[in-house]
């Protein structure tokens, strides 16, 4: 559907609400000095998510966005539209223990998926765990489904509206029903059995707000079935290090128990790594120390162990130590570096699927255990692929690929015929021949050629009027794949323009590519954005008048920053769960561990870098900002939400006489760091898009 121009009744109504009362912020005299710089930080006060005072300022702000939001004609029909889209059944790939097969199924509009199992490929399936009869909303989340190696017991974890904090129990796979173990404060954690029990990692029960206290004292517990969590068996902790974080993971057969131990706190992005033979007490050392260098068991060949890292090679490649000799002197290269960057590696059926990008696609290799090539796994189209994991007697494996408009399809691959043959196709109400998808590659600015991805309605006219998202990220390593989202739809067929843009920071092109947008390189990753977005203007695609740049978490830094540095280049803007207070992210939850990414504040180089970039600090007074809509949730423990407090207050304060857009946050309650339910989802993506349109003037077919 085509956009048109609002009428002059709607275009009258938007002045009016563009002038906007915003609630009042109190202001305190606190100022902090760094290295010599004094920095006012007036609105400390909302760091403390448990006061009356920010609860009443979070009541008095989410009125004024909802008032905003109800007055907009048609962003009930967007919300009808996503959640007609979406209604439809979504599977998970199935993973075989044992006899049966597990897997999860959504049948359109639930808002957490439900768990089963059946009894080989034709059995009936079973209900094992329904999340959404845990909570009245619908909030609580299966976080962990981890079964042992016979199959009779599965560690169940679950977390609560959002939080990272999950708790875990144990079910028993014969009756379905959970026993009395109850293991809390479990955080950055898996659940790797071996015998009897488990290992898992856990933090001290904070001291005092459980979503914003600093965690510190990771420690590695075993669980013995039956027993009460208090006498779990500590296997590993640090008190001399305190904000390492500590996990174990054992060996399909159990043989193995592997320790990692990382520190991005001090800035380190690696590992170091340890094992412990079944039957020991005490770990070995494969590698003693903790560097930039990462390391990650992929299986056992007995006592000979498969290795991914990034040591001297930044794309990757994958070693064989053995046990016997662990010393990192004795490894051999099984798989050298090539290169396109290894994205992932696994095991099942004793051969080794190892995944590779090439220019952001997915390329996916079959070897032996020795490092012999055997053969690629052809896919439909250029897209993302994943999976192919299982257990060391299968004949086959399952993966799922997807693209922007590829809706992600489950795949049989057979190890012997090397063939794989469709194992489930999801039923979107969708002509997928409708759309289309170009990746080109555009300049930044020093010169570096940098993806981008653009994907609308086959047809669309070139006249830079088109309403388009640039969605971006760039950092920590993590890559941006084609993917398919179904609430995308929707605004491609009101001639929208969904453009990704794959920058420096994140993990498309290795550690080299991750390095140039981290720490003091950051400011390559906004010139990026904002390349890309010029870009989109040179050809057309859209202008300024209808653009809107939008990104979550570290991608809602890059929106901050970006807006701050060019409030010129878009519309509209949508910073989400972002870290914008770039001095302090480091004193709450597991913030310290960014600071590998960012460095830190205590620093004095790196200081003057985040204090020239942080979105809080550099909103500037005077200035004619876009329209923008803050997200965030009340039970963010990730990226606490009073970055996004103290962002949106100064936002307020500093650019509302100047701006007649709209400068609004709007806040989720039982949610976290991502939406906590189907519907929450829905709601905050039907609220973005009515948020934009109405903002660039147009309407919603």
């Amino acid at each position: 559907m085509k956009t048109t121009l609002i009428s002059t009744l709607i275009c009258s109504s938007m002045v009016a609400m563009a002038q906007l009362k915003y609630p009042e912020t109190r202001k305190n005299d606190q100022t902090d000095t760094y290295h010599g710089t004094a920095v006012a930080d007036p609105y400390r006060w909302l760091e403390d998510d448990r006061s009356d005072e920010t609860g009443a300022w979070v009541k008095a702000q989410n009125e004024l966005t909802f008032s905003y939001l109800d007055k907009i004609l048609y962003r009930k029909t967007i919300y009808n539209q996503l959640e007609k889209i979406v209604n439809y059944p979504k599977y998970s790939s199935p993973s075989r223990k044992g006899e049966y097969f597990y897997f999860s199924k959504n049948d359109g509009l639930q808002n957490q998926s439900i768990l089963y199992r059946q009894k080989g490929l034709t059995g009936t399936p079973e209900l094992v765990l329904d999340p959404n009869k845990l909570s009245a909303d619908g909030t609580t989340q299966l976080s962990a489904f981890s079964l042992s190696k016979d199959g009779k017991l599965a560690v169940v974890g679950t977390s609560k509206g959002g939080s990272d904090w999950n708790e875990y129990g144990v079910m028993d796979m014969k009756t379905l029903q959970m026993l009395n173990d109850k293991m809390e404060w479990v955080k950055v954690s898996g659940a790797a059995w071996q015998g009897d029990g488990f290992y898992y990692s856990r933090y001290p029960k904070p001291a005092g707000s459980a979503l914003a206290a600093k965690n510190e004292n990771h420690q590695v517990f075993y669980h013995k079935i039956g027993t009460n969590q208090t006498d779990d068996k500590l296997i590993y902790e640090d008190k001399a290090n305190l904000q390492r974080f500590h996990n174990a993971y054992t060996s399909d057969d159990e043989a193995f128990t592997f320790l990692s131990i990382s520190d991005r706190g001090k800035g380190k992005d690696g590992n170091a790594l340890f094992f412990m033979k079944r039957g020991e007490s005490k770990f070995v050392p494969l590698v003693a120390e903790i560097t930039d260098a990462d390391y990650n068991v992929i299986d056992n060949d007995g006592d000979k162990l498969l290795i991914s890292t990034n040591d001297n090679a930044p794309n990757r490649k994958i070693m064989l130590a053995n046990a016997q000799t662990p010393d990192k002197a004795n490894w051999q290269t099984l798989i050298a570096e090539k290169p396109e960057v290894l994205d992932g590696a696994s095991t099942a059926g004793k051969k080794l699927f190892v995944s590779y990008l090439k220019d952001v696609t997915t390329r996916t290799y079959v070897y032996n255990y020795a490092g012999k090539l055997e053969n690629e796994v052809p896919f439909p189209t250029l897209g993302t692929a994943g999976g192919f994991g299982g257990e060391k007697d299968d004949s086959f494996v399952f993966y799922t690929f997807t693209s922007f408009t590829y809706p992600p399809t489950i795949f049989q691959y057979d190890l012997a015929t090397r063939k794989s043959t469709l194992f489930r196709k999801p039923e979107v109400a969708f002509n997928p021949d409708a759309y289309e998808t170009k990746q080109v590659f555009y300049l930044s600015k020093d010169g570096t050629k940098v993806p981008l991805f653009v994907t609308h309605k086959k047809g669309l006219k070139l006249d830079g009027k088109n309403p388009t998202i640039l969605y971006g990220y760039g950092g920590f390593n993590i890559s941006l794949p084609p993917a398919f989202s179904p609430t995308r739809i929707p605004f491609l067929d009101n001639g929208g323009v969904f453009a990704q843009a794959n920058l420096r920071g994140g993990g498309e092109y290795g550690e080299k590519w991750h390095e140039q947008g981290m720490k003091l390189k950051k400011q390559n990753v906004f010139d990026d954005f904002i390349a890309a977005a010029e870009y989109l203007f040179a050809q057309k695609y859209t202008s300024n008048q209808y653009l809107a740049l939008q990104g979550g978490s570290n991608g809602g830094l890059l929106v901050g920053a970006v807006t701050n540095q060019r409030p010129d280049l878009c519309k509209v803007s949508f910073p989400q769960v972002g870290v914008m207070d770039m001095l302090r992210f480091q004193k709450f939850t597991i913030g310290w561990n960014w600071i590998a990414d960012y460095g830190s504040s205590d620093n004095a180089d790196e200081f003057k870098m985040l204090y020239g970039y942080s979105p809080m600090h550099n909103i500037k007074t005077g200035v004619n900002y876009p329209a923008t809509l803050v997200t965030t949730a009340d039970h963010d423990d990730r990226v606490v939400p009073a970055h996004s407090f103290k962002y949106a207050a100064t936002l307020q304060e500093k650019a509302a006489a100047s701006t007649q857009a709209p400068l609004l946050i709007r806040i989720d309650t039982n949610s976290g760091h991502g939406a906590s339910n189907l519907k929450k989802n829905l709601e905050t993506t039907a609220d973005i898009y009515a948020f934009m349109f109405f903002n660039m003037g147009l309407t919603w077919q």
